[in-house]
């Protein structure tokens, strides 16, 4: 499982360039959880920053040494390297607002405060 995804969306000449997100997802071969992370976060990324996005997938069974860049502990890890700084999130994504949140593409919520 060795995917690349980027969404991209054509940008009005007069309009300023939009930030692009620099996302990570390491996982351990094609897994079901493995598997749903990855839609989920394509998903949360086409809903919220439609456009400015790249996903690389990188699957630890074929490249375990790639975990150690970004010390990668547990699987799926979702690494935010741009915007900086790096942020991480590990699991399957399932809580889509505690993820938005946790990449800082949307606020927190009153509801989500600890």
């Amino acid at each position: 499982m060795n995917e690349h995804s980027t969404g991209t969306t054509e940008t009005p000449d007069d309009a300023s360039p939009q930030q692009t997100w620099e996302l990570r997802l390491y996982v351990a071969g094609a897994t079901p959880k493995c598997l749903a992370a990855f839609a989920r976060l394509k998903k949360m990324c086409e809903e919220n920053i439609p456009g400015q996005y790249h996903i690389e997938v990188i699957d630890l069974l074929q490249s375990p040494q790639l975990a150690e860049g970004d010390e990668i502990v547990a699987i799926p890890t979702l690494v935010r390297q741009l915007p900086t700084p790096i942020r991480k999130i590990i699991g399957d994504l399932s809580n889509t607002e505690r993820t938005l949140v946790g990449l800082q593409i949307r606020p927190m919520s009153p509801t989500i405060q600890e």
